[in-house]
C-alpha cells in the first residue's frame, strides 16, 4: 500500500509541477503579448493644461502684432476660414451670464445724488394746523386754503428737484409740527 501511495503521491506531485510551470508560462506569454499602454495623467483641476509648442509659438508671434496688423491677420482669416462679419454686440437684447450684471450693478451706486424730493407722507389730526400754516410758509404762493388742501390730500410731494441740506431742513420744519416726511 505505501508503495501505491509513493507512486500516486510522484505521478501527482510531477501533475502539479508541470500545472505550475504551465501556468507560470500562461502568464508570461499573456503579459508580452498585450503590452501595457503609456497612460498619460491628466493634470491637476485648477492648473491650466500645457498647450503645445506649436500653439505657443503662435500666441507668442500674435502678441506681439501691433493693431494695424492684428486687423490684417483678422480680416485674413475671416476670408480663409469663410466666417461672416459678426456685429461687436449682439442685435437682440443678448445679455451674457454674469459679467455685465454685475459690472451694471457696479456703475449704479457710483453715481452721487444730487437732487431730491421731499414728500409728506401723513400727519397727526392733532397737530393739522400748525402743519397747514408750515405748509404755506414752505411753498411759495400758496394760500391757507390751498395749503389745507395739499395737507389733507397726502402723501404729496413738498418740493422737487431740491439739493440736500434744503431737502434736510424742509423734512425737519414738517416733521417738527407733526408731519411725516420722506425724501426720495
Amino acid at each position: 500500500m505505501q508503495g501505491i501511495n509513493r507512486i500516486f503521491t510522484r505521478t501527482s506531485l510531477r501533475q502539479w509541477r508541470s500545472l505550475h510551470k504551465g501556468a507560470l508560462n500562461f502568464q508570461s506569454t499573456e503579459t508580452v503579448s498585450a503590452p501595457i499602454e503609456n497612460l498619460t495623467i491628466p493634470p491637476p483641476s485648477g492648473v491650466d493644461t500645457p498647450a503645445s509648442p506649436k500653439i505657443e509659438k503662435l500666441v507668442t508671434e500674435i502678441s506681439q502684432l501691433n493693431l494695424i496688423e492684428v486687423s490684417e491677420l483678422s480680416t485674413l482669416l475671416k476670408k480663409r476660414l469663410n466666417l461672416p462679419d459678426a456685429p461687436a454686440f449682439p442685435v437682440g437684447g443678448f445679455i451674457a451670464a454674469g459679467a455685465p450684471k454685475e459690472e451694471e450693478e457696479e456703475e449704479a451706486p457710483q453715481k452721487v445724488k444730487t437732487v431730491f424730493t421731499v414728500k409728506l407722507l401723513k400727519f397727526d389730526e392733532k397737530q393739522k394746523v400748525a402743519l397747514i400754516k408750515e405748509i404755506k410758509n414752505l411753498m411759495e404762493g400758496m394760500n391757507l386754503v390751498q395749503a389745507k388742501k395739499f395737507v389733507e390730500s397726502a402723501p404729496a410731494i413738498v418740493k422737487e428737484e431740491v439739493p440736500k441740506e434744503e431737502a434736510d431742513k424742509l423734512k425737519e420744519a414738517i416733521e417738527k409740527v407733526g408731519g411725516t416726511a420722506e425724501i426720495v
